[in-house]
């Protein structure tokens, strides 16, 4: 990991989840960590903790930032340049997920969720974008598996992770001219403080699709976030139901969705 050595890495959603625990490896390896998110308090204690436990050669240094504020955004980044100097990796883990029924699912809602998972992605490759040229850097955006497969009570998280999917397709075409790559990232069910806050309002037929699915830890998400990034790769898919489910939607999708309706005809009859 000889590759991380050195490198400076921008990490939005960085103060908890698979932001801070990818930081965390990333920092143990070497590299120079600025992370952002919008609470300054967690993002301190984020930092204090990474480098009062990790072996990092560098500290951690973090910024209050809200991604679905351009203008700030922009201002922020060449703070955070002139700091940590310009990044060779920017990796986006900001977003969130409120599932619901749809009729429960209010048009502001279905609005701030595609607001921050999608223009949040679109204001920080507007911003980070200036940089990578100059670094030839890699960009990362976090779909997931949501992202690829439809799932019941996630009207508005999986229409916003699809549209994450088309928007790196086609920015990666964009930006290769420039030296730049980019990837996308598909976690299944994680633990997370961001899961916890998921299962309050999740559906039982949401809950039914996922029984059978094994839920991975932050870490182990972070595991194949750091094996991945060397190799450029566009899809970065943790675990092995995940790539299982990636290749079934492609090539059988009848299969997968009459799997997942008998999941939802078994609790709506329970």
């Amino acid at each position: 990991m000889r590759f991380y050595s050195d490198k400076t890495i921008f990490i939005f959603g960085g103060s908890c989840g698979i932001g801070l625990a990818t930081a965390t490896k990333l920092a143990k390896l070497g590299a120079r960590i600025h992370l952002f998110a919008r609470r300054e308090e967690i993002l301190k204690k984020a930092a204090e903790g990474i480098n009062q436990h990790a072996s990092v050669a560098h500290d951690v240094v973090y910024s209050s930032a809200d991604v679905t504020d351009e203008e700030n955004l922009i201002k922020v980044l060449e703070s955070a340049v002139q700091h940590s100097g310009i990044p060779d990796i920017v990796l986006n883990c900001a977003g969130a997920a409120k599932p619901n029924y749809f009729e429960q699912i209010s048009a502001q809602q279905f609005e701030n969720t595609f607001k921050l998972n999608v223009g949040g992605a679109r204001n920080i490759a507007a911003a980070a974008l200036p940089l990578l040229k100059k670094s030839k850097g890699h960009l990362i955006n976090t779909s997931s598996i949501a992202g690829f497969i439809g799932v019941f009570g996630y009207t508005d998280y999986s229409a916003s992770k699809f549209a994450l999917v088309g928007f790196s397709e086609a920015l990666q075409q964009e930006v290769k001219q420039h030296g730049i790559s980019v990837s996308l990232l598909y976690p299944p069910d994680t633990l997370t403080e961001g899961f916890e806050e998921e299962e309050k309002t999740k559906p039982i037929e949401t809950r039914a699709i996922s029984a059978g699915n094994k839920l991975l830890s932050a870490e182990q998400v972070a595991d194949a976030v750091v094996a991945a990034l060397p190799k450029r790769s566009f899809h970065i898919i943790p675990g092995l139901d995940s790539r299982l489910s990636h290749v079934a939607k492609r090539w059988v999708p009848g299969i997968v969705n009459w799997v997942m309706m008998r999941a939802i005809k078994k609790a709506q009859s329970a």
